[in-house]
């Protein structure tokens, strides 16, 4: 201790200074959590962004898929008029049995009036 005492007077109000600062500080704390609806507010806020996230997600992959599929079906497309290009005679004789069939089935319904 000193003489005078101002030494621990001071020291003192040091002290109850930073207890104040330190209770303000837990008070603000404790308010916080006991505002429900602050809190309700920015859960809903969270979960929102996180649902928004995710819907770009899968909007990015369903999108990656159809092209994929899109690419697919042309280079299938373009494979299967190749064949037909390269050996084109079944495919005209399936034609020709067609018009064929409907000739006949034409000639039959024309002799049955």
């Amino acid at each position: 201790m000193t003489g005078n005492g101002t030494g621990d007077t001071e020291a003192l109000r040091e002290e109850i200074r930073r207890t104040r600062v330190e209770l303000g500080e837990t008070m603000e704390a404790l308010a916080a959590k006991a505002d429900v609806k602050a809190r309700l507010k920015e859960s809903a806020g969270q979960a929102k962004e996180r649902m928004r996230e995710q819907a770009a997600q899968t909007v990015a992959r369903v999108r990656g898929q159809a092209v994929r599929r899109a690419e697919d079906a042309r280079a299938q497309a373009h494979e299967k008029g190749e064949l037909v290009r390269r050996n084109p005679v079944p495919w005209a004789a399936i034609a020709a049995g067609a018009v064929a069939t409907v000739v006949v089935l034409m000639i039959v319904r024309g002799r049955r009036r």
